[in-house]
């Protein structure tokens, strides 16, 4: 009686099982690769070591992809963005080397903050996302959202019991990305809700904040309460770097060079 083979050359009783174990284990790049790998490894002659490296490395690569690609969802971009594609061109004044140099990603491991401070259509949520971007690039976990998004999830949670789990989310991911401060006013309540994100993050967690409004107006963002915002600007600038972006907006680019 003749031994029923796999393509490979190999027997099935041989294989089958070693397929059921790699599905268990979820090495699906394994699963997928291992027969044909066999066949170029005897046509090279390459040594075990070699083969069961090729295997385990590709193994790893797509495990790293998936990861990757499970960091960004988790972030909640609204679109994606890359240092790549910003127009260096377009601001009056930009200091390219500072926001080059932010890519390291050194703020994230000192738990630092930085402030971008822009009028709108300057690219400031641009960088932001992709900074957040290649965080996720490099193994951190982050979240995108905005200040008008984090009170109005917090003041729901408040409301039906549940603001110390609706606030882990804000604390749980190395980098905080909090867009379009300064946009819309905040009454006390939700001036309260942002100052526990912040103060909770305090050396403890990196944030990026984009606004639109120099720090000396920033007591009209929130209801003129400067206690308050002394409060907040004292935990948010003690380990920051502020971007300063001038220059008109981008989205009106094509109407002015007309």
């Amino acid at each position: 009686m003749t031994t029923e083979r796999a393509s490979s050359g190999t027997p099935q009783t041989v294989t089958e099982p070693l397929r059921t174990h790699l599905r268990e284990l979820k090495m699906s790049y394994v699963l997928e690769h291992f027969e044909s790998l066999i066949q170029e490894a005897g046509a090279q002659h390459w040594p075990h070591v070699d083969y069961l490296a090729r295997l385990i490395e590709g193994e790893a690569h797509r495990r790293e992809d998936r990861s990757i690609q499970r960091r960004v969802a988790l972030a909640r971009f609204p679109v994606l963005k890359t240092l790549d594609s910003f127009d260096w061109a377009w601001p009056q004044k930009i200091n390219r080397p500072q926001i080059q140099n932010l890519f390291r990603l050194r703020f994230i491991e000192d738990k630092a903050n930085l402030i971008f401070i822009a009028n709108v259509g300057l690219g400031k949520s641009h960088l932001s996302i992709a900074l957040g971007h290649t965080a996720c690039l490099r193994g951190y976990s982050v979240l995108f959202t905005t200040a008008v998004d984090i009170i109005n999830s917090l003041s729901a949670a408040q409301a039906h019991g549940n603001l110390k789990r609706e606030l882990h989310k804000y604390l749980q991911p190395r980098l905080l990305v909090v867009d379009e401060l300064g946009y819309l006013p905040i009454d006390k309540h939700g001036a309260d809700l942002l100052f526990q994100v912040i103060s909770e993050r305090y050396e403890h967690g990196a944030m990026i904040v984009t606004t639109n409004r120099a720090y000396k107006h920033w007591p009209e963002i929130f209801n003129h309460d400067t206690t308050l915002t002394s409060a907040l600007l004292d935990r948010l600038l003690h380990h920051a770097e502020t971007i300063l972006i001038e220059g008109k907006s981008y989205r009106m680019k094509d109407q002015i060079e007309a």
